[in-house]
């Protein structure tokens, strides 16, 4: 591993799921150590979605690359003690944990800042603190379903969250931005802080134009399923070998579209007149669409729509990614191996790139415990004492 920008930065994370580990991948992709602290049974989230014949789930093997396992009891007296050695030596404490959890486990603010006062103190929550709801659980799909967005999403009948949890990855995301911002704050000032995300605050920011529109017009838009919501022609459009998604927005590229399917008198038609007015007469424009290109091939639609400049790409399954020229090229998925596959897995790269110190993969998400003896020999720990650890099962 070349030297990263945030090479030198130690991360202690004890996150499960997907919001704080994405997050502390994110830290390690960047050169952090990042060591993932679990309980000796593994944290829950490593058997979510199993691939490997050891259980590990494929969302693990994405969200865990590039840091270091150990085990650790934290709630006994000796793993404590251990726990206040490892904080002494970091930068970042990572978790997402309720705060009775965390206080259980010595990993609440005040308790991990009096160990080591310049702390960066990292929480994704689900609601935030402060609130009615602070305390309640919540998941991915919770978030999504109470910023409004499954109110618009589906059809008129039946409401649709998303399968792809992209609150939570918006989250990590976000946690990762606040941490390099702590960060950058304690190099300026020496000063520690806390930083927290929250899954329905990062909902509602994917969510505010809809909430924006409600208020300022009571609008209350309903379902349309997969048509645009603010413009049109826009939907999956069915050819004769897949689908096609087609995304058409501002009066340039409707024009376009109108030479590209022979409708050139609806230039002047004042249903058309606007974006708003195209997304009224959505169902009109979209069965234009649909007529247009129905004896269609992909590869003749997507070329003509092309050349036209307009926005469109295929309905892939998870196998037409893999095959994918594009993704092939860019390089976007990198094969590591892990123990108990029969292929390698192909895990996401840094989602985004720098020109000087850019993410890089150079580890496999770990094994249950695989570096608990490497760290805590960086402690001083010698072999006779993790021995006795064992015995006690404190790691």
């Amino acid at each position: 591993m070349s030297k990263q920008v945030l090479s030198g930065i130690r991360v202690l994370d004890f996150g499960r799921f997907i919001a704080a580990p994405w997050c502390g991948a994110i830290l390690a992709d960047m050169g952090a150590d990042v060591i993932r602290v679990e309980k000796r049974s593994g944290g829950e989230d490593r058997f979510v979605q199993p691939v490997s014949d050891t259980g590990d789930g494929a969302t693990f093997l994405q969200c865990n690359r590039n840091k270091r396992s150990m085990t650790l009891d934290t709630t006994t007296d000796e793993g404590k003690a251990i726990l206040r050695e490892l904080i002494a030596t970091a930068d970042v404490v990572l978790v997402n944990m309720p705060d009775a959890a965390l206080e259980a486990n010595a990993l609440d603010y005040a308790a991990v800042r009096a160990v080591k006062p310049d702390i960066i103190f990292a929480n994704a929550l689900g609601f935030g603190r402060g609130g009615p709801y602070s305390n309640r659980v919540a998941f991915d799909g919770i978030g999504q379903v109470m910023s409004g967005g499954v109110y618009r999403s589906g059809t008129p009948e039946q409401p649709m969250r998303s399968v792809v949890p992209y609150v939570d990855f918006g989250t990590a995301l976000s946690l990762a931005i606040g941490i390099s911002m702590a960060l950058y704050h304690r190099e300026r000032t020496g000063e520690g802080q806390s930083v927290e995300a929250a899954l329905l605050p990062i909902a509602l920011m994917m969510t505010n134009g809809m909430v924006i529109d409600q208020a300022i017009l009571d609008s209350n838009r309903g379902r349309v399923g997969n048509a645009g919501t603010a413009a049109a022609p826009c939907d999956l459009f069915q050819v004769k070998d897949g689908w096609v998604l087609v995304q058409i927005a501002g009066q340039p590229m409707f024009k376009r579209w109108c030479r590209l399917v022979g409708a050139e008198d609806w230039f002047e038609d004042e249903r058309f007149k606007d974006d708003e007015s195209r997304a009224a007469n959505s169902k009109l424009l979209n069965a234009e669409m649909q007529s247009w290109c129905a004896d269609m091939t992909l590869a003749d639609m997507l070329a003509a729509l092309e050349e036209a400049r307009i926005p469109a790409g295929p309905l892939y399954s998870p196998q037409d990614v893999l095959d994918d020229p594009h993704v092939k090229a860019m390089g976007f998925l990198k094969d590591m191996n892990y123990p108990g596959l029969p292929r390698p897995a192909p895990v996401v790269e840094t989602p985004f790139r720098m020109s000087e110190t850019p993410g890089e993969l150079y580890r496999r998400a770990p094994t249950l415990g695989e570096h608990t003896d490497e760290v805590l020999g960086e402690l001083g720990l010698d072999m006779e004492r993790l021995v006795d650890l064992r015995k006690i099962a404190v790691i």
